[in-house]
C-alpha cells in the first residue's frame, strides 16, 4: 500500500466505475462514499480548511459539480482544490485531469492542484496558496 493512502482510494473508486455515471446522480452518489474514504492528505487538509481563515471562505469536501466530484470547493470563490497522488502521473489519468479541468474551467471555476506530497512535507505553504487563490477570485 502506498504511504499517501491513494490504494484504499483507488479500491474506492474502482468499486464507484461499477456504477458510475456521466450524471450529476452519479456524481453525488460517489461523492456520498468519497467523503467516508479521503486520503491521507485529503484528510489532512480537511482538518486545516474549517480552522483556517482562509479569506473568510467556507470549503467543502467531495462536492458533486456535473459529472465529477471534487476534493474541495469554494462555492464563493469558485474555487476547486485538487490533491493529487502519484495515481496522477500515468499518461491515461493526465490526459482526463486536463479534460476535468478544461470542462470545470468552462464552468468559471479556477481549478488548484496540489501534489499530495506537498500536503504532507508544506501544509503551511499549500494553505497559504489556497488562501492567496481564494482572495483573488474574490477582489
Amino acid at each position: 500500500m502506498r504511504s499517501n493512502g491513494e490504494g484504499d482510494r483507488e479500491a474506492v473508486e474502482g468499486l464507484l466505475q461499477v456504477q458510475k455515471r456521466s450524471t450529476f446522480e452519479g456524481a453525488v452518489s460517489r461523492a456520498r462514499v468519497l467523503r467516508r474514504a479521503l486520503t491521507p492528505p485529503e484528510a489532512r487538509l480537511w482538518v486545516c480548511l474549517p480552522r483556517q481563515a482562509l479569506a473568510s471562505v467556507k470549503f467543502r469536501r467531495q462536492h458533486p459539480i456535473g459529472p465529477y466530484v471534487l476534493d474541495f470547493y469554494c462555492a464563493e470563490a469558485k474555487l476547486a482544490v485538487e490533491v493529487d497522488g502519484a495515481s496522477h502521473d500515468h499518461p491515461d489519468q493526465i490526459e482526463h485531469d486536463h479534460r476535468r479541468t478544461a470542462w470545470l474551467e468552462r464552468q468559471g471555476l479556477m481549478v488548484l492542484r496540489i501534489p499530495a506530497e506537498d500536503v504532507r512535507v508544506a501544509l503551511d505553504g499549500v494553505l497559504d496558496l489556497i488562501r492567496e487563490a481564494a482572495e483573488q477570485r474574490l477582489a
